[in-house]
């Protein structure tokens, strides 16, 4: 039987999207890729270059920063200039950033690099969205980024494993260029297969002074909680300081965009009722999700003595429930256009899931722990895709860039809060369990009086190298301190499912953003005929013939939006 036209439109249809979605899904693959491959490794990497767990903490939550702070700067400048150069731009500089991180000599240093690397993290988690939004509808989002999500799965998934392996064989600094050669793929890929409708803006305007405003608020914010406590006193001069500069920083951030004309945060976004609430859900969830990533192959490595191999294959539990949910939710919600009722049952699964992991300890049973990492990556998988997905759904395409990106900024800002708050929490706990552990303990040999003044210098340890009597101790103190950080994102995390439900149930549309930046176009041009119309039949000098002139003269940004996606479209 022969194909009707229907179907053979339908199949190039999905060819021509596969094509055009190759390079992003690969560049994501590269980002997400290099990301795992070195957490397994990152207990090793801190000891082997001298860190503290303060260090750890700090490597995690630069690049975290590096992240937030750009991901608003991206999404808003694919509101202005070319989306797809902005990609390419991020992908080199992420890759850049890695390459580099692989010959670091310090802690410092890698600290300085991750920064490099997580603006680019910043541009691609961002940028992505924002290309696939307008090449794909809402209501077949889900389908194709599930398939997305099983690509990216396979890195996350072989991430940690390779990781460990390369570690184990050929040292922790060879992690860094494993995603190279990817990279390069996605370079090219992007250059050929890529095609996005230019924004057409008559004037660029870019609001730098936010971007420092926003860039010194957090930063300092940032500071003040990682180090308060430990560095200095809260009720310190010093923290007075950092505490007054970051919160002027923000309030000026604020002010200042209300008046700039092109707001890296456009504060109109915040009177859409589904953009705020999802920005409430994805800081509640978002602390989870990154605490998750930060603190599970520390419980492993030193709670539970493994290997950075070991690490990664004790974490695929984990994997495996926020890949399924992710992939599996998406074709659903695809087929039935429904998303709510999936994205509530998410958060309460990530509450669960929060809860069980606030009750691990050193010697909890592994099946039970992969029950817990089980439960909390499906209810993250079926919670975080979705949130980026509603938003685009209920904002205009013009505003696509700096609403999607923005909901992944307050999500990476809490996240990286979150992390710095737990991280601290978590070095302090351990301290004072180990304190505990120890009390009354008499060394009777060299090797356990070195342990204790390495343990008394605040460094992480190397857990093979403690001895037996001195390593059960530590390994308690950082399952036991583990858990109490998990405990911070509890009530977070109820937040998240109140949020949700007060999220207004929108269908899902099924026009992609450039085919209603068309409409747009084509309803603008409408306007400008109907006004010269118009013109032509009242009397000659009128007010009404003025207007009507000046409506016509005036060009109109959605005709030459409509010129632009045609050109596109032919060069496809």
């Amino acid at each position: 039987m022969n194909s009707t036209p229907s179907s053979v439109e339908a199949a190039r249809s999905a060819r021509e999207i596969f094509t055009a979605i190759s390079g992003l899904i690969v560049g994501m693959f590269v980002a997400v890729l290099s990301g795992t491959v070195v957490s397994t490794s990152m207990p090793v990497i801190i000891a082997d270059l001298g860190g503290t767990q303060s260090q750890y903490t700090w490597v995690i939550t630069a690049s975290l920063l590096a992240t937030a702070v750009s991901t608003p700067i991206w999404g808003k400048l694919a509101d202005l200039v070319d989306r797809k150069v902005l990609i390419q731009l991020s992908l080199i500089l992420f890759t850049a950033g890695t390459v580099i991180a692989g010959f670091s000599t310090d802690t410092n240093m890698l600290i300085a690099v991750r920064v490099v690397q997580g603006v680019g993290v910043g541009g691609l988690m961002s940028l992505v969205m924002i290309a696939v939004a307008l090449i794909i509808s809402p209501r077949e989002r889900g389908k194709y980024m599930g398939v997305v999500g099983g690509i990216m799965a396979l890195g996350t998934i072989g991430g940690p494993l390779l990781g460990g392996v390369i570690t184990d064989v050929w040292g922790w600094r060879a992690n860094f260029f494993v995603g190279v050669p990817f990279a390069i793929v996605a370079l090219i890929l992007l250059q050929f297969t890529l095609h996005l409708p230019k924004p057409q803006r008559a004037k660029v305007s870019i609001d730098y002074f936010g971007i420092v405003l926003l860039a010194v608020g957090v930063s300092t914010l940032l500071i003040w909680v990682s180090m308060g406590g430990n560095q200095f006193d809260w009720d310190s001069s010093t923290s007075y300081l950092l505490a007054g500069i970051g919160a002027l920083a923000i309030v000026a951030f604020i002010i200042v965009e209300f008046f700039v004309p092109e707001p890296i945060v456009p504060m109109s976004l915040f009177r859409n009722r589904t953009f705020t609430l999802s920005v409430i859900a994805s800081i509640s969830i978002g602390v989870a999700m990154f605490a998750t990533s930060v603190f599970l192959a520390q419980y492993f490595q030193l709670a539970r003595g493994a290997t950075p191999t070991e690490s990664g294959l004790m974490t695929i539990p984990m994997i495996i429930g926020q890949m399924g949910a992710s992939i599996v939710i998406g074709q659903l919600v695809s087929r039935f256009g429904k998303w709510k009722g999936w994205m509530l049952s998410g958060a309460v699964l990530a509450v669960i899931g929060v809860s069980l992991m606030s009750t691990l300890r050193y010697d909890t049973p592994f099946p039970l722990v992969a029950v817990y990492m089980f439960v909390l990556g499906a209810g993250l998988g079926m919670v975080m895709q979705n949130l980026t997905l509603i938003v685009q759904n209920d904002t205009p395409p013009s505003q696509l860039g700096a609403a999607s990106s923005n909901v992944n900024f307050f999500r990476t800002i809490a996240g990286t809060v979150g992390v710095t708050i737990m991280g601290s929490m978590l070095s302090t706990s351990v301290g004072t369990y180990v304190k505990d552990g120890l009390t009354g303990f008499v060394p009777k040999a060299p090797e356990e009086l070195a342990a204790l003044k390495h343990l008394a210098s605040g460094d992480v340890p190397k857990m093979s190298q403690l001895p037996e009597s001195i390593r059960s101790i530590v390994e308690s103190a950082y399952g036991h301190g583990i858990a109490d950080a998990f405990f911070l994102a509890v009530p977070l995390a109820i937040i998240g499912v109140i949020a949700i439900a007060f999220i207004k149930n929108k269908p899902l549309s099924t026009k992609n953003a450039a085919e209603q930046l068309r409409e747009q176009a084509e309803e603008s041009a409408i306007e400008v005929a109907e006004a010269e119309i118009g013109a032509a039949y009242l009397p000659t000098g009128s007010i009404a013939v003025v207007e009507a002139e000046e409506d016509a003269a005036r060009p109109s940004t959605g005709s030459v939006q409509v010129l632009e996606l045609e050109d596109e479209e032919r060069g496809r």
